[in-house]
């Protein structure tokens, strides 16, 4: 174990005086003036901008209203400053929280002992305790032990590089390339050291280049599909913009003058009028493009994925890229891991198993506690847990979850169960001289010290199956060695699985006296077999739910473990992965004898995979988006990035290395299985609100174009005026995002298929709402213009066209509700989304105060309370319809 004395709190607070903090000058944004600037770029603005110069002309010649130019200015700075708000405070949110939740702890050796610090506390002399997955949080050089680096953030080589004990010279070129130094940002690989701080902040080579580092987000496929139905609907706006100015024109040249040569030759002859219609018609187009074009879409999505990853972060789950959670909707498979995931990672050495010998067999000898072990195996066992360790005993901390730190939770379990926090701190070690640290590959760790009495000696722990098969000899009670024969490791492997087979996971510890081979890969041979521990990592209660929740949501499940097969199994049962005698469990070894093509054949059925190495995450991530599937991979090593980083949604965990938290797209806090099915629920919940949006974006978006061009044919020249449709778009994209953004997740959407790639965004059941109640509102609202009856009940002509006015309002915000949910019951879950109500009641608010006070601007006059009462009537029908649509769609599917 790696032991200094660090600085104290004087020291401390001088070098941070004299050196500076260790904080990163954090990179410019844009403010909300420039984003402001940027958003009057849009093409949409830029064409109201023009519409609005054109009216103003048109106004200084008498040929328009004042207002109308108002009208079309304040729709530009609604239209701009609503959408700059809230995308600016979206992301100052989004930034917030991933600053708060993936602040980086490094180990810092600080007076007597060793402590978790945030990077930033870090100051220049800090002694750090580098282990792999490790970030390097400042410049500095290697005191002690030996690592391999990854730079490839700061050089661009991603092959790792050693680093030793020795000197480092920071202001000299090529500073990367010196063999003592590390930087700031590399990743550790492999290897364990301690190094000293000599440059922090800004002043280290990362903050130098820091601003040249910045990666771009990546697009998810939700975003790339709203992209595309985008344009194909700005394409719509514009044919239809076309046609309603060409339909307008052909009411004015050629209706209004009964169609007389002469008449309209006169008309055009009156330049002044043929120009105001003209215009009239010209803008007419440019608002009707500017109700069709979408541009509440961005800022629909920016809010529900803020809202939604403000929740998520309540559920543990944190959002590093926005692909992350819109890809979640479209799981169809996830690859798992078992430690702290489906189990608790709570590990507890529950006994420890020693070699006794039974006539011509051996037998395992069981001690539940280390205090019932005979005491020279006991001594045995300790020292090779101490010395065989990446953990570091603080022996000042006070609370005793804090006294370990470091290593992983197998190491940390081990060194409790032998009482290693006390042992360590009253007893002097031994002389490390080399070590080799466990990883998925190797499977075991290893460590040669010298020994007081001056014995080189070799620490082995890892896999049974990887030790037993170089073990000549055992340790008896009296601590000497005996021969252990062939057919006894054939014995103790039977043994071994059998406890397997029971769910614990088995730690071999072995010693030699013969040194490390060369190749850090090999055990060395002659090995004496000191025992087996046992450890216990119990289910979590809710794995077994999530585990069957994911499944009903069409979710495989595959977990992948590094325990041995036995071990795998029994957990995997336990959660419930197993239910069918078609369901397999692979070994890693197995696995690698298969082709792609066979891999694909068992994928299907493939439900746990034991002994999984890093490369076989990266193998199945590649076979399975060869299948056309949406993958996501859990993973917290540093070997996991590149499965990470491949799959479509990278899952970190929070207990990882820092370099697997920075590959992923999500990052899960408590290692949590089921804070996984939230992060899946949310995205499909996220997925379902935009659907919502669409369905009603686009069914006014029908209704109004629909209404617009036929108008003229009907004999009137401006159902709704340019002013009243910048109100309806209004409604229609900035207000309705704000409804539908705040949708709840329901457990209906987790028993729904996963979404395919290829899945149009609009389905056929939003085809069906958009278009019948598009051409039902439509159809409503000629028959209100041109039935006399109606005309009728109204006490004047301009009551009666304020009231279409109304009419059209209140049958699309109506229609919200019918939007909301796909049931029968319009009232479903709708105080779980309380701002759909305050939407909704605003526009009818609003709407009944421009009726009272728009005047001439709105084209609207008051109304008597009876006329309301038809207003209401004529619009709350689309409701009645709309049930009767969903029913005969229930009856014919």
């Amino acid at each position: 174990m790696l032991s200094f004395k660090g600085l104290t709190r004087n020291e401390v607070e001088e070098s941070r005086r004299i050196h500076g903090s260790n904080q990163l000058t954090p990179q410019e944004v844009e403010t909300f003036w420039d984003k402001l600037k940027d958003n009057f770029k849009d093409p949409m603005i830029v064409i109201l901008v023009v519409a609005l110069l054109v009216v103003t002309v048109l106004a200084v010649f008498g040929f328009a209203e004042w207002y109308e130019g108002v009208g079309i200015a304040v729709a530009v700075a609604l239209a701009t400053l609503v959408a700059t708000a809230s995308e600016f405070r979206n992301e100052q949110t989004f930034q917030k929280l991933q600053e708060e939740a993936s602040r980086i702890f490094v180990n810092v050796f600080r007076e007597e002992g060793m402590r978790q610090l945030p990077i930033d506390e870090v100051v220049a002399g800090d002694i750090v305790l580098l282990q792999p997955g490790d970030k390097v949080p400042a410049d500095g050089r290697i005191l002690q032990g030996r690592v391999k680096v990854n730079q490839a953030a700061l050089t661009g080589e991603p092959k790792p590089v050693t680093k030793t004990p020795g000197e480092m010279d920071p202001t000299r070129d090529g500073i990367l390339d010196q063999s003592h130094g590390v930087f700031r940002g590399a990743i550790v690989e492999d290897g364990e050291a301690a190094m000293q701080v000599l440059v922090v902040g800004d002043a280290t080579h990362l903050g130098k280049i820091a601003e040249a580092l910045q990666t771009d987000e990546r697009l998810g496929p939700l975003r790339v599909k709203l992209a595309k139905l985008a344009d194909d609907i700005a394409m719509f706006g514009y044919i239809g913009g076309a046609l309603i100015a060409l339909a307008f024109l052909f009411k004015t040249i050629y209706l209004d003058t009964g169609g007389d040569t002469a008449a309209m030759a006169a008309y055009i002859s009156n330049w002044q009028q043929f120009t105001y219609d003209v215009a009239t018609a010209l803008i007419l187009a440019v608002i009707i493009i500017v109700v069709a074009v979408p541009e509440g879409l961005p800022m629909m999505i920016a809010i529900v994925l803020a809202q939604n990853m403000r929740k998520l972060l309540k559920s543990n789950v944190l959002v590093r890229q926005l692909l992350g959670i819109e890809t979640s909707g479209s799981l169809n498979l996830l690859f798992t891991d078992k430690t702290g995931t489906i189990t608790k990672g709570q590990f507890e050495t529950v006994g420890f198993l020693a070699v006794a010998e039974n006539g011509d067999r051996p037998e395992l000898e069981h001690f539940a506690r280390f205090e019932e072990m005979d005491t020279e195996r006991a001594r045995l066992l300790d020292i090779s847990l101490r010395e065989n360790s990446s953990c570091v005993v603080n022996c000042e901390a006070e609370a005793e979850c804090d006294r370990i730190l470091g290593g992983n939770v197998t190491e940390r379990s081990l060194l409790q169960f032998v009482g290693a926090d006390i042992s360590a701190c009253v007893e002097e070690g031994a002389e490390p001289l080399s070590e080799v640290l466990f990883n998925s590959t190797r499977k075991f760790s290893a460590a040669r010290v010298r020994t007081r009495e001056g014995v080189e000696i070799t620490h082995i722990k890892g896999a049974p199956e990887k030790i037993l098969q170089n073990c000549t000899g055992y340790y008896t009670r009296t601590g000497e060695i005996a021969a252990l024969p062939e057919n006894w490791r054939s014995r103790l492997s039977e043994e071994t699985d059998r406890r397997a087979d029971e769910g614990f996971r088995i730690i071999a510890v072995a010693a030699t006296e013969d040194p490390l081979p060369e190749n850090t890969d090999d055990l060395p041979e002659n090995l004496a077999l000191l025992g087996f521990a046992l450890i216990r990592d119990e289910l979590r209660p809710e794995s077994r739910a999530a585990v069957e929740t994911l499944q009903s949501a069409g979710i495989q499940v595959v977990m992948l473990t590094g325990d041995r097969f036995g071990t795998a199994r029994a957990i995997a049962r336990d959660a419930g992965l197993l239910t069918s005698d078609a369901d397999i469990v692979e070994r890693s070894s197995e696995m690698a004898h298969l082709s792609d093509e066979e891999l694909k054949k068992i994928l299907p059925d493939l439900k746990v995979l034991s002994r999984c190495l890093p490369a076989d995450k990266m193998r199945l991530v590649r076979v399975a988006q060869d299948m056309g599937l949406v993958v996501g991979m859990t993973g917290d090593g540093v070997n996991d990035s590149p499965a990470l980083t491949n799959a479509d949604i990278g899952f970190g965990l929070g207990s990882g290395t820092e370099v697997a938290k920075e590959a992923s797209d999500i990052v899960v806090l408590d290692d949590n299985i089921q804070s996984i099915t939230n992060a899946v629920h949310y995205g499909r919940t996220i997925y379902r609100s935009i659907q919502k949006f669409i369905t009603f974006q686009l069914t006014v978006n029908v209704s109004a174009i629909s209404i617009a061009f036929l108008g003229p044919f009907l004999g009137f020249k401006l159902p709704l005026t340019m002013i009243q449709l910048l109100w309806v778009n209004l409604i229609m994209d900035t207000l309705a995002a704000l409804a539908f953004s705040g949708e709840p997740p329901l457990k209906s959407h987790m028993e729904e298929a996963p979404k395919r790639r290829e899945e149009r965004i609009i389905t056929p059941a939003m085809w069906s709402s958009i278009l019948f109640n598009g051409f039902f509102i439509t159809v409503i609202s000629v028959i209100f213009l041109k039935a006399d009856a109606v005309r009728g009940l109204f006490h004047s002509p301009e009551a009666f066209l304020t009231a279409f006015f109304g009419v059209f309002v209140f049958l699309n915000n109506f229609n919200k509700f019918n939007v909301r949910v796909e049931e029968f019951n319009l009232l479903a879950h709708i105080f779980d989304n309380r701002g759909f109500l305050r939407v909704v009641g605003l526009i009818f608010l609003i709407q009944v105060l421009i009726t009272y006070f728009g005047g001439e601007m709105f084209r609207t006059v008051a109304l008597m309370p009876h006329e309301w009462l038809y207003i209401i009537a004529f619009s709350v029908i689309i409701i009645p319809f709309d049930l009767a649509r969903k029913y005969l769609r229930w009856i014919f599917e």
